[in-house]
């Protein structure tokens, strides 16, 4: 995470930061199980559980969970699993022995009908 996404004291990083990673590998997501980029139609149950601060290793994953004619509903979580550490040094970091869980959400995404793919 970019020192240049800090918007907040303690190098916080706004959580709609969040939000824009989950487009992206719900975009991955279509790709591979349509061969579309699909669009987002919404997302539900949004919880922002931990900080991202500046210097953190995020791990951003979607699980399909329900799959209708067009409509794909995805589990995401973006996870912190690595923090830089200012403290010991400008450029150290640690990797975390346990992820620690930032961000989680319910996204539905649709992609278009079987005959309108290439």
């Amino acid at each position: 995470m970019p020192y240049s996404h800090a918007h907040y004291a303690g190098n916080l990083v706004d959580g709609a930061y969040s939000l824009g990673l989950f487009g992206d590998v719900a975009t991955e997501m279509c790709i591979v199980t349509d061969g579309d980029e699909g669009l987002f139609a919404s997302y539900a149950d949004v919880q922002f559980t931990a900080p991202v601060r500046a210097g953190d290793v995020l791990e951003i994953t979607a699980e399909l969970v329900k799959v209708g004619t067009r409509s794909r509903t995805l589990d995401l979580r973006c996870l912190v699993v690595g923090r830089g550490r200012p403290d010991l040094g400008e450029s150290s970091a640690e990797m975390l022995a346990e992820p620690i869980v930032a961000t989680t959400a319910t996204g539905v995404v649709v992609v278009p009908p079987p005959t309108d793919r290439g």
